[in-house]
């Protein structure tokens, strides 16, 4: 995860709509089905969706009247306690 993207994708769900990242995500994991992809193109897809999810649960966060920057640090905090387990 990376967060440049999630803090971009927020900016995203702020401007439109979080369908919109949600719609996209469904799409995203529907390509992961095509047998013919390789593990790279797997992996990149991967990261994609888990970011589009970091999104989500940070704006989630910021409608709960947490502040976008606090909402980031600590869904990267998150992930990070949970990377170290």
């Amino acid at each position: 995860m990376k967060l440049p993207i999630i803090k971009h994708l927020t900016e995203f769900i702020d401007n439109n709509d979080a369908d919109f990242i949600e719609e996209t995500i469904a799409v995203l994991e529907h390509l992961t089905e095509l047998s013919s992809l390789k593990d790279e193109e797997l992996d990149v897809i991967g990261e994609l969706i888990s970011n589009m999810y970091g999104a989500l649960e940070v704006h989630k966060s910021t409608l709960e009247g947490v502040e976008k920057k606090e909402a980031l640090n600590a869904f990267m905090k998150r992930v990070l306690g949970s990377i170290d387990k």
